[in-house]
């Protein structure tokens, strides 16, 4: 199986890994009469025959979309010295801290998630002084773990409340943060206690919790990672 990428307004594939050209976590090289650049904002942006002239009965969407010739896609990316492409994020969800720094959050969110105790993660820090974290624990890993460990708890809730989870998690993250540099390590962490599912508005329907809802009704636990 290799990695491909292209969009709707591009007519399908733009980059492609492809036998005797194959890098792992790329999204390969772009294909023939396909060109890539990237923007002074990381933007990944793309020239072909295939770009769409623009969008139906939409003037302003197509003149935000389409500069020049060239299809900006809202994805966040970069190019290696041998012309691979590389997605690190989608340009929406760039965080630009209060000292200016762009950070990807999903490349640091990502790290997180590879440990089997933690479902999924939201790296919060657009216009704060530092990063922080909401995360929703492995239901299934972290109770074995609870219960290996003689962790008292009764619900969900407690589990999440419990010393230990904490500590877990906690150790996890600063494991992760030694991966990058120190304006993008998280600080401070919160469990999200609720027990979700994909009927809840955090949710996606593949479990994956949604960014700007997310941002919207953890807000008082979001602040409290900021306060003195």
């Amino acid at each position: 199986m290799f990695e491909g990428y292209g969009q709707t307004e591009c007519t399908g594939i733009a980059t492609a890994n492809v036998p005797g050209a194959c890098r792992f976590g790329s999204i390969g090289k772009p294909i023939r009469d396909v060109e890539i650049r990237i923007s002074d904002q990381g933007e990944i942006l793309i020239r072909s025959p295939g770009v769409i002239q623009g969008y139906w009965n939409k003037p302003e969407k197509t003149t935000e979309t389409i500069v020049d010739g060239w299809l900006h896609t809202g994805d966040v990316g970069r190019v290696d010295a041998d012309g691979y492409v590389y997605i690190m994020d989608r340009l929406k969800d760039i965080i630009i801290t209060a000292g200016g720094k762009n950070i990807t959050p999903s490349e640091i969110e990502n790290q997180l998630k590879f440990s089997p105790y933690i479902s999924d993660a939201v790296v919060v820090g657009d216009k704060r002084p530092y990063l922080t974290c909401l995360v929703m624990i492995d239901q299934e890993n972290v109770t074995k773990f609870a219960q290996d460990h003689d962790v008292p708890f009764t619900n969900y809730t407690s589990l999440c409340h419990a010393q230990e989870v904490i500590d877990l998690v906690g150790g996890i993250i600063e494991k992760v943060n030694q991966n990058f540099a120190r304006v993008e390590t998280i600080k401070k962490f919160r469990l999200i206690d609720q027990l979700l599912d994909a009927e809840d508005e955090e949710l996606t329907p593949t479990m994956k919790l949604k960014r700007k809802v997310v941002n919207e009704k953890y807000i008082d636990l979001i602040e409290s990672m900021y306060k003195a």
